[in-house]
C-alpha cells in the first residue's frame, strides 16, 4: 500500500489488485460513515487505487491511514443483481472461444454461467468493468483498436468484461450486444451497473 497526496484537497491509496481495493474501499466508507474520517466528500475505487477527495488535511489523512491495517477480505457487502439480457453474436465470438479452448455455445455458456462483480466504473459514464472470469479466460486487448464499437457492445479483455453505454474507439474482443440503457442521466442512479453490484448476462435470441 502506498499513500500519495493528490492536489490540495486529495488522497490517493495505491493497492495491489482489486481484491485490496475493495476491502481498501469498504474500511474507508466505514471510516467516513463512522467519523473516522471526517470531511471526506468522495471515495472512488479504481483498478488498483482509492481516491478520497474532498479532504480538508491531506496530509492528517495520509498520516491516518498509514497506521491502518486492512486485510485482504474485508470488501463490502455485495451489491444488487443486475441482469443484462444480452446477444450473444459478436464478430470476435468465435475467436475468443478458440483462445479458451471451447466451441462457441460453451463459450457462451461459461461467460452467461460466471456472476461478476462491478469492481470500478471509468473510461465514459455508465462503463463498469466487470471481473469474475478465470485467470485461464484472460486475453490481452486487441493488437489494433477499433476506432468505433457501437452502444451496448458485449466485451472482454484483460480480466475484464464490460459492455459499452455509447459508441466509442475500443481495443476489447467483441461477444455480444445489448439493448439495456446502460447510462441514463435522467434515473435516480444514472449507471445501470455501479461499483459493487452483481452482474450476470442473460442469453436472449436476436
Amino acid at each position: 500500500m502506498r499513500l500519495r497526496e493528490v492536489g490540495a484537497r486529495a488522497v490517493l491509496v495505491e493497492l495491489g489488485d482489486v481484491d485490496e481495493v475493495w476491502a481498501w474501499h469498504a474500511a474507508l466508507v466505514a471510516g467516513r460513515d463512522g467519523g473516522r474520517l471526517p470531511a471526506v466528500e468522495e471515495i472512488v475505487p479504481g483498478a488498483r487505487t482509492v481516491l478520497l477527495d474532498g479532504v480538508e488535511s491531506p496530509p492528517a489523512v495520509a498520516a491516518e491511514l498509514a497506521m491502518w491495517d486492512v486485510a485482504r477480505g474485508e470488501g463490502p457487502v455485495p451489491g444488487p443483481l443486475v441482469e443484462i439480457p444480452t446477444v450473444y453474436d459478436g464478430e470476435d465470438l468465435p475467436w475468443v472461444a478458440e483462445q479458451w479452448g471451447l466451441d462457441v455455445e460453451d463459450a457462451v455458456a461459461e461467460h452467461s454461467g460466471t456472476e461478476l462483480r462491478a469492481a470500478f466504473c471509468g473510461f465514459a459514464p455508465g462503463f463498469a468493468y466487470l471481473v469474475g472470469l478465470p485467470p485461464s479466460r484472460h486475453l490481452p486487448r486487441r493488437a489494433t483498436p477499433r476506432p468505433r464499437v457501437p452502444a451496448g457492445a458485449v466485451a472482454v479483455a484483460g480480466e475484464y468484461t464490460a459492455a459499452y453505454p455509447t459508441a466509442s474507439p475500443g481495443g476489447w474482443h467483441l461477444i455480444g450486444r445489448t439493448e439495456a440503457v446502460l447510462w441514463d442521466p435522467s434515473r435516480p442512479r444514472p449507471a445501470l451497473v455501479a461499483p459493487g453490484d452483481r452482474v450476470r448476462f442473460v442469453p436472449v435470441r436476436p
